[in-house]
């Protein structure tokens, strides 16, 4: 995979799938939901958040419900990668299938302030905070996961094999 830059937004331990995409849209068309995504912890993060920007995480994000419009609403938003100290199982499961990098990395969250700029080499499992020079690593991810990411996901890893199988008849 590439390595990935982007401004840091920095949100705490323990947020909950409930916070990222409030019920109130749920149901709403993407569009509409992408207004509201973290906006209780940070009314600025959906207006002002720009493609190509990183979420910086305490423990335990992505808690709370298996609601699949969360992760499908931050990379709607065109957020680069989510790090964080740990993931709830189910978030990091959902955003890995939709092609969203995520990546456990313990000391991340105290490692960066809110604007700072990161970058990410998810094959290394390395972040560097560009601003302070400081490098982390983090947990390596699984050979089958990095090959999910690096297709862009699930669907698109099943339609490229599918593609692949159609070329060889």
């Amino acid at each position: 995979m590439e390595i990935i830059r982007g401004r840091v937004w920095k949100f705490g331990d323990n947020v909950d799938t409930d916070v990222i995409t409030p019920g109130l849209y749920v149901d709403a068309p993407m569009e509409e939901m992408k207004k509201h995504v973290l906006e209780v912890l940070n009314p600025n993060f959906p207006k002002e958040v720009k493609a190509g920007d990183i979420i910086v995480a305490g423990k335990n994000f992505g808690c709370g419900s298996s609601r699949e419009t969360a992760p499908d609403a931050i990379k709607a938003l065109g957020v680069a990668a989510v790090i964080a100290e740990s993931f709830a199982r189910i978030f990091f499961r959902n955003a890995v299938s939709i092609g969203l990098p995520v990546l456990p990395c313990p000391g991340a969250y105290v490692a960066f302030r809110e604007g700072e700029e990161a970058e990410l080499d998810v094959s290394g499992a390395k972040v560097t905070n560009l601003s302070s020079n400081r490098i982390l690593q983090g947990q390596p991810l699984a050979k089958d996961i990095l090959d999910l990411l690096s297709q862009g996901g699930t669907l698109s890893l099943l339609k490229a094999m599918a593609e692949k199988g159609r070329s060889k008849e």
